[in-house]
């Protein structure tokens, strides 16, 4: 079981021919540094591919997934250059649901 405690999702696409390295250089330049026990998600321009690179403290793990029907709901730049997830949205994001509305961000505070 690979251990992951932060879950960050990088806004900017990236080229899914990446391999390791590239990805690992990616994550330094968007995130400051590969953190152990962290994960962090990449997309490409169409948001139907996604490669998750994840530091367990020893070395780098790189996994991909590529949705053959639709897109994952990927957040615009206007949020920033990364975005925070929990364990949650991840799972709705993997599979290709609208993780913005999934746990306490899609919490009625007004009525």
């Amino acid at each position: 079981m690979i251990r992951i405690d932060t879950i960050w999702l990088a806004i900017e696409p990236m080229d899914m021919r990446a391999g390791t390295e590239t990805a690992l250089a990616r994550v330094v330049a968007v995130f400051g540094a590969a953190k152990p026990h962290c994960a962090y998600l990449f997309a490409n321009r169409r948001a139907n591919r996604m490669k998750v690179l994840v530091h367990d403290g020893v070395g780098i793990w790189l996994a991909a997934r590529r949705l053959n029907q639709g897109r994952f709901f990927w957040p615009g730049v206007r949020h920033g250059s990364e975005v925070e997830l929990d364990a949650e949205q991840l799972q709705a994001l993997v599979l290709g649901l609208p993780w913005q509305r999934v746990g306490s961000a899609g919490a009625i505070t007004v009525l």
